[in-house]
């Protein structure tokens, strides 16, 4: 199986199957010398784990992790950096009749008819646990950015969920506790926008033509399970806008990146989510999260970690 790595001078390689014994990421590229900040970690793990209050799946992992390489005395070694997450609440039988029977809007057929030999316990590889090895990698990154005193700050937040707005600065709308509570007792689900933003961002990030800043940011979110959709710069509606009144703002009109480069203006975007694919009997006999957008956040955010700890390292090595 192909498609496990990510990026180019900041590389991750994401192990680990949903219900085998552990999930976890090697990291190659991080600079010797990063100190090692387990509260970045933690913070990034307690917010996607799951079991966390009533309306996510309550599939009860802990998700403490162990540092097998790459970091010796609090800081990291320049050596290739391994982590995992050893899975402990593990109920497959659950899954013994998707073994044989596909669910529907899932991927268990496409995998089998791809692969052939497949793991069909929680989903195997295609399951969101594989996001844990995200974050993880997403939290090293970050602290590659802080130890170079690269001060950029990724934030997000739910702007709507299913027939739910969020119009302020809250992370979730009101009314999402109780919305999902109900869904997950009947077996619905929803899915949802999330608005990012990234700011304090370098300038002179991203490599056309194929490498454009948009491009690898659009890539990392679209790698994420349930994307179905990224905007920036205002996405569809703008394109409907007259030249005159599109370009008239100025640059604050292209969000931050202009030829593919970074402006060093923050950047901001949407991520459309699609509803949870676990609806009705399967839903309710099994553990599964009704909107995944929840615990969706602090992927998105690793996820542009990632990409912008590997830009900056591009833009390093090209002397800029």
């Amino acid at each position: 199986m192909l498609g496990n790595e990510f990026g180019h001078l900041f590389k991750v390689t994401s192990f680990g199957e949903s219900h085998g014994k552990a999930m976890g990421v090697v990291i190659q590229g991080c600079p010797s010398g990063v100190e090692f900040l387990p509260d970045v970690l933690e913070s990034f793990l307690a917010r996607r784990r799951p079991n966390q209050n009533p309306w996510v799946t309550s599939r009860n992992e802990a998700d403490n992790y162990e540092i097998l390489s790459g970091v010796f005395e609090g800081k990291t070694l320049g050596t290739p950096i391994a982590v995992v997450v050893y899975n402990q609440d593990t109920r497959s039988k659950d899954y013994d009749k998707i073994k044989n029977q596909a669910r529907p809007g899932h991927a268990d057929d496409v995998w089998k008819l791809k692969y052939s030999h497949v793991d069909h316990r929680g989903g195997g590889r295609s399951s969101g646990r594989e996001t844990l090895s995200r974050v993880i990698a997403g939290a090293f990154a970050k602290m590659y950015l802080q130890s170079a005193n690269i001060n950029t700050e990724v934030t997000t937040k739910i702007t709507k969920l299913g027939p739910l707005e969020n119009k302020g600065n809250d992370t979730f709308p009101e009314g999402t506790k109780q919305l999902l509570t109900e869904a997950k007792e009947q077996g619905e689900s929803y899915g949802g926008h999330i608005h990012l933003n990234i700011s304090n961002v370098s300038p002179a990030l991203g490599e056309p033509v194929f490498k454009k800043l948009k491009a690898q940011l659009a890539t990392a979110y679209m790698s994420v399970g349930a994307v179905v959709g990224v905007e920036l710069t205002g996405g569809f509606k703008n394109t409907l806008k007259k030249g005159t009144e599109f370009h008239k703002q100025g640059e604050v009109i292209y969000q931050g990146i202009r030829g593919g480069i970074s402006t060093g203006e923050n950047i901001n975007l949407t991520i459309a989510m699609k509803p949870t694919s676990s609806i009705l009997d399967t839903a309710k006999q099994g553990r599964h999260d009704p909107c995944i957008l929840v615990r969706a956040l602090p992927v998105f955010e690793a996820m542009t970690y990632l990409v912008l700890a590997d830009t900056e390292l591009i833009k390093k090595l090209n002397n800029i």
